[in-house]
């Protein structure tokens, strides 16, 4: 009997006639001529009816063809899941530096920054804390060196940190792992034990941003760390959820989650500190020379928080001259060297906005009264472009506030949780899954009720520019470009050229203990409003504080009057001494 399924039969060499082991005559035809199918039934070739006979199976090959009579359904073998392999905690820094220094060359940096400095700065710095690199490890070391109730009592901890008991650090607990072992890091609770011990140096999340930006600094790379902080805040260079990035072997778990957790971006000064302290650490030599080719100097720093900030071109000159006038750009001011401290790793970005305020400062007062003055006096002159202080604050503004409203929506847009959870204990396991669940199947059913899609807009998605603002005469430009207006601050006496602004004010210019906080909230409500609005200008294009910028004000100033004390000291003449007449006896 002909069926129709036989189209997609095949014959082999192997299954013809009496070799088979099947050599009955076709009960259609009589014909002893047999073929075998995919499904290992014999068929004859001469009328293609098709026979109950299977053939039985010799070779290994074929055992694992399919039989048409089932006799029971067999479960598929479960392919198994990539075992977790043992690593350190510094393997997990690792990885995070190399996330951040592929995102940073893929930005354009150097690829000298990735390969020679980034990485000779790391091994040098596991080689000076003896994590790494040498022959006794800080772990040996503290074994060794420990008494036999602390390592006794260190033992314990760790036992009952794996296996669910109550832990002295108490507040991640772990009752083992899913995979049989040891789940997460193996020096987890002893790294966690060094973090509050400052002779240990161990890295930390915020710490490999200040090495990174170390690395930049060396091979002079145009990236100021307020630059590198926006980076990692607008997701271009990986540092909140950098779990996400971590390989599938590496398990992080219960107290890694204190490790490598973060919830916030660090401030400026939180990263420059840890930036000093680590080239201490790692008793790196002085950095190369930031001369004026360099754009690190002040001088093409100035220049582009003018283009920024929309001022005029003219101002460049005076700002040249604030420069040499406090010594501020000498290559021995400006370049840093960890060995002797002196001059301090310099905040170049905020130095360069501080010496444009104190430049402004100079031509126009910004006490409330002389800089609205001159901006009526320059819009009474007939000449066009002169530029006007009362003009640029109402071009500034509205482009100010639109700027800073845009960036707290894309803020609010952001997806703050990671895509894996971190899992404290195999306890709130399920638990951690389920509420993610939960969450997911919400909005989920939220879109379809409200027929949209997610505007999740993705920093990463979109080009980054080191410019917030874009000023000229083009379609969605911010407002018109004023760099072209002239400067109208001077006047003639006696054929000298002098400032119209006579008289320059100052806060109290003497030097903090550094045990002294911040005075700057202190004494805000008393500074004049046009000078705590250009603060706040330049404090949001930096991405720093108020605080910040006029503490960085105050060092300008310091330079700039000391100088100019100096100056006058070497030019009064010392009075001559009196030499007294001995008396006459």
């Amino acid at each position: 009997m002909f069926h129709s399924k036989c189209c997609f039969w095949t014959t082999s060499a192997a299954g013809d006639q009496e070799e088979d082991g099947y050599s009955e005559p076709c009960a259609q035809c009589a014909a002893v001529d047999w073929g075998v199918s995919n499904e290992g039934q014999f068929f004859c070739k001469n009328c293609y009816n098709v026979t109950e006979k299977m053939r039985e199976v010799t070779d290994e090959f074929t055992l694992y063809i399919k039989n048409s009579r089932i006799s029971r359904i067999a479960k598929p073998m479960k392919t198994e899941k990539k075992c977790a392999r043992e690593w350190m905690v510094c393997e997990g820094f690792q990885v995070v530096l190399k996330c951040q220094a592929d995102a940073l060359v893929s930005l354009g940096v150097c690829l000298q920054f990735k390969t020679e400095v980034l990485w000779n700065f790391w091994t040098r710095y596991l080689q000076n804390t003896r994590q790494a690199f040498v022959s006794n490890p800080i772990s040996t070391v503290d074994q060794n060196s420990e008494s036999e109730s602390e390592t006794e009592s260190v033992v314990c901890s760790e036992y009952s940190f794996w296996n669910g008991a109550p832990s002295e650090a108490g507040e991640v607990k772990d009752s083992g792992s899913s995979t049989g072992g040891r789940s997460g890091s193996l020096d987890a609770l002893s790294y966690s034990h060094r973090v509050d011990r400052k002779t240990y140096n161990v890295m930390t999340m915020p710490r490999t941003l200040a090495l990174c930006y170390l690395a930049l600094l060396w091979v002079r790379e145009a990236i100021t760390l307020a630059d590198l902080l926006r980076l990692v805040k607008e997701r271009h260079v990986p540092y909140l959820n950098i779990h996400d990035n971590f390989p599938e072997d590496m398990k992080l778990f219960g107290r890694d989650s204190l490790i490598f957790r973060v919830d916030s971006i660090p401030s400026y000064s939180t990263v420059h500190k840890e930036a000093v302290d680590l080239a201490q650490v790692m008793k790196l030599p002085a950095f190369p020379m930031v001369s004026q080719d360099c754009l690190l100097h002040p001088i093409p720093l100035t220049v582009r928080y003018l283009l920024e900030s929309n001022l005029p071109d003219g101002l460049l000159v005076w700002v040249h001259k604030v420069i040499d006038e406090a010594s501020m750009g000498d290559d021995s001011f400006l370049t840093f060297d960890p060995v002797k401290q002196k001059p301090a790793l310099v905040c170049y970005d905020i130095q360069a906005a501080a010496v444009i305020i104190v430049t402004m400062k100079l031509l126009f007062k910004l006490d409330d009264r002389v800089e609205w003055t001159s901006s009526g006096k320059a819009a009474s002159e007939k000449k066009k472009k002169v530029f006007n202080v009362e003009r640029w604050y109402k071009v500034m503004q509205p482009a100010f506030e639109r700027a800073r409203q845009k960036m707290e929506r894309e803020e609010a847009r952001q997806l703050w949780k990671s895509h894996k959870p971190f899992i404290t204990s195999l306890k709130d396991k399920s638990l951690v899954f389920k509420k993610r669940r939960v969450v997911n199947h919400l909005q989920h059913r939220f879109q379809k009720l409200t027929d949209s899609t997610p505007e999740q807009q993705c920093f990463t998605t979109t080009a980054f520019s080191s410019f917030h603002f874009h000023w000229g005469k083009e379609q969605g430009s911010d407002g018109p470009s004023l760099h072209q207006h002239r400067l109208h601050c001077t006047f003639k006496k006696k054929g000298v050229k002098r400032l119209t602004n006579r008289k320059y004010w100052h806060t109290v210019l003497s030097v903090c203990p550094p045990t002294c906080s911040n005075h700057f909230s202190e004494i805000e409500a008393s500074l004049p409003r046009m000078y705590v609005w250009l603060l706040d200008l330049f404090s949001f294009l930096l991405g720093v504080s108020q605080a910040q910028v006029h503490k960085e004000v105050l060092n300008v100033e310091r330079c700039l009057m000391e100088r100019e004390l100096l100056s006058v000291s070497k030019e009064t003449p010392s009075p001559k001494k009196r030499t007294k007449k001995p008396r006459k006896i």
